[in-house]
């Protein structure tokens, strides 16, 4: 097969990464970019973290048996972080990226680009996280970095694939832009890096991801098998697609790496903390209950909530995604929430085509998946 000829024109990458957060993908990310020859500094906010990283180049917290690549230096400060960056990962849970852009806005350097590495919709605003950031850090270019990604593999240098999307700029080709000189800063090894100027379509297939493998793992955890998990993957691509088109992405985005690729993912490995919380909800714990009492994040719990509000406001329905909220934050009955998919009107496979009638016998339907799992 043969490749493509290189684009004339080529962006500088990015030497002096600034890596915020210390958790299991933000020590991921920093392996990668040192392994791509980068100056990385990981903001570690325990002092302990960061000493234990820089001394024994382990962070036993997150990735135990992964031994992190020379290169990387830990701080516990942000103005030891971001000091002298070209370019910033803001590795931090979504719920945490308005505080964090907020902080760190007064001492990232001005013109280097703040990558989001969370995927998720603010809960309070609707807003998508790269719009977070530039509400807190006006005049800074903003990026986004998803795909199908588990940290350990990245950390392992295993085989992985990732998309960095940023919003185009007038005049500008996307091979001399902030995302192509991203991908640069970070491809080496078995990372890869592939561009995009469409960062809503991006954020929503990050976002929307997590509640169709909540979704899946109640299938699974209720006694389901292979086809309605499929199923549920299709019809939750079709979801993603039809937001990220009302609100100005493309759908061949979607049908890429951050939608489908991480769809994929997600849904079908019990390395996912989102299916694994749907298996056991499914299976007939509460949600108190999961991960044996524990605190654990999952991002598909609030995503649940903060995707379908979205979708509401564009005047779109989600019936995965609404199932999923109904279980999850209304205490909905597993068995009548998941009949009442299947007893949905019948409709055309594609939004485009507008197909809609009752169906000829929804009770049957709804009956015969509350028997399944009764």
């Amino acid at each position: 097969m043969n490749a493509p000829e290189p684009s004339a024109s080529r962006p500088q990458a990015y030497e002096k990464i600034a890596v915020i957060g210390a958790g299991s993908w933000g020590t991921a990310l920093a392996a990668a970019a040192a392994r791509a020859g980068r100056d990385v500094r990981l903001y570690a906010r325990r002092p302990e973290t960061a000493a234990e990283i820089n001394r024994d180049r382990r962070n036993r917290a997150y990735l135990d048996d992964v031994p992190l690549p020379e290169g990387i230096c830990a701080v516990s400060t942000l103005e030891d972080a971001l000091h002298d960056a070209d370019a910033v990962l803001l590795v931090v849970p979504s719920s945490g990226i308005r505080s964090m852009a907020r902080k760190i806005a007064p001492l990232t350097p001005q013109g280097a680009p703040v990558v989001i590495c969370a995927k998720g919709v603010e809960t309070d605003s609707g807003l998508l996280l790269c719009d977070v950031a530039g509400e807190e850090m006006p005049g800074q270019p903003i990026a986004v970095l998803s795909g199908p990604t588990f940290a350990d593999e990245v950390a392992s240098d295993l085989p992985t694939t990732v998309t960095i999307a940023s919003p185009p700029v007038p005049g500008e080709h996307l091979a001399e832009g902030v995302a192509a000189g991203l991908a640069l800063a970070l491809s080496a090894g078995s990372f890869r890096a592939y561009v995009s100027d469409d960062p809503v379509g991006v954020e929503i297939g990050g976002a929307m991801k997590n509640v169709i493998a909540i979704a899946c793992g109640i299938s699974r955890g209720a006694g389901f098998r292979a086809n309605m998990t499929a199923a549920l993957i299709t019809r939750g691509l079709s979801e993603m697609t039809m937001l990220a088109t009302r609100l100005g992405g493309r759908a061949e985005t979607v049908a890429g790496l951050s939608g489908l690729g991480d769809l994929t993912l997600t849904c079908s490995s019990e390395q996912s903390r989102n299916l694994r919380f749907g298996l056991q909800l499914g299976a007939g714990a509460t949600r108190e209950q999961t991960f044996d009492g524990a605190h654990v994040v999952v991002e598909g719990v609030r995503n649940a909530v903060s995707v379908t509000d979205l979708a509401r406001k564009q005047g779109l329905t989600l019936p995965i995604c609404e199932a999923v909220r109904a279980i999850v934050h209304d205490d909905a009955d597993i068995a009548s929430t998941l009949g009442d998919l299947w007893a949905q009107p019948i409709e055309a496979e594609s939004g485009e085509l507008d197909v809609t009638f009752r169906h000829p016998d929804a009770e049957q339907a709804r009956e015969r998946i509350e028997e399944l799992i009764g």
